[in-house]
C-alpha cells in the first residue's frame, strides 16, 4: 500500500512539476480576470462532477474570501441550483443545462470558467459556444490536448495527464492560484484573515 500511495504522490508532484511550463497561460488568465473586475463584470464557471465541485470552490473563493478580508467579488457557479438544473434539463436536455444559464445571466466582458477534464463534455461545449456568442471571454481548464473545447477557449489550461484526479488537483491548484493573484492585484491593502 505504502508503495501506491508514494507512486501517486510523485505522480501528481511531476503533473504540477510539469504545469509551470504554462506559466504564460495562467498568467494571462490573472490579467484578464483582473482586468475584468476592474470593469465591473463577474465570471461564471461550470463543470460536471469534479468539475463542478472545482468551479463552485471558484466562485466561492471569490465571492467570499481567499486569504484577505475584502468586499466580495460577482462570481458564479452554474451547478449549484438544482431547480434550475432540473427543470433546464428535463425541458430542454442535458447539453443545455449551463449554456442556459449563461443566456440568462451573462452580458458582454463577463468571463466563462468552462471545466472539462476530457475538454469534451457535451454541455460545456455547447456553454462555451453560448458564452462566445454572448460575448464573454471563455477560459478553459481540461487535460492533455484539450479536446474540442480548446478551440472555443481564449485561453486553455491543459493538464499533461491522462489520470482525472491528477488533472483535478492541477486544476484546483491553478484556481487557488488565480484568486491569489486577483486579491493581490484589487485588494493589495487588505489585511490577510488568517
Amino acid at each position: 500500500m505504502q508503495d501506491i500511495i508514494r507512486e501517486q504522490l510523485l505522480d501528481s508532484s511531476n503533473t504540477l512539476k510539469a504545469t509551470m511550463d504554462q506559466a504564460d497561460t495562467i498568467a494571462a488568465m490573472a490579467k484578464t480576470l483582473i482586468a475584468s473586475y476592474k470593469s465591473g463584470n463577474k465570471i461564471l464557471s461550470f463543470g460536471n462532477g469534479g468539475s463542478a465541485c472545482d468551479a463552485q470552490n471558484f466562485a466561492d473563493e471569490l465571492v467570499g474570501r481567499y486569504e484577505r478580508n475584502r468586499p466580495g467579488l460577482p462570481a458564479l457557479s452554474l451547478t449549484v441550483n438544482t431547480s434550475d438544473l432540473t427543470s433546464i434539463a428535463n425541458d430542454f436536455g442535458y447539453e443545455e443545462v449551463f449554456a442556459r444559464q449563461l443566456r440568462a445571466h451573462a452580458k458582454p466582458g463577463d468571463i466563462a470558467i468552462a471545466i472539462s477534464t476530457s475538454g469534451n463534455s457535451a454541455n460545456v461545449l455547447k456553454a462555451a459556444e453560448a458564452a462566445k456568442e454572448l460575448g464573454l471571454v471563455v477560459f478553459g481548464f481540461s487535460g492533455e490536448s484539450g479536446g474540442k473545447l480548446k478551440a472555443l477557449c481564449d485561453e486553455c489550461l491543459c493538464v499533461q495527464s491522462k489520470v482525472v484526479g491528477r488533472i483535478q488537483e492541477v486544476h484546483i491548484t491553478v484556481i487557488q492560484i488565480l484568486c491569489g493573484l486577483i486579491e493581490e492585484a484589487l485588494f493589495p491593502d487588505a489585511p490577510k484573515a488568517h
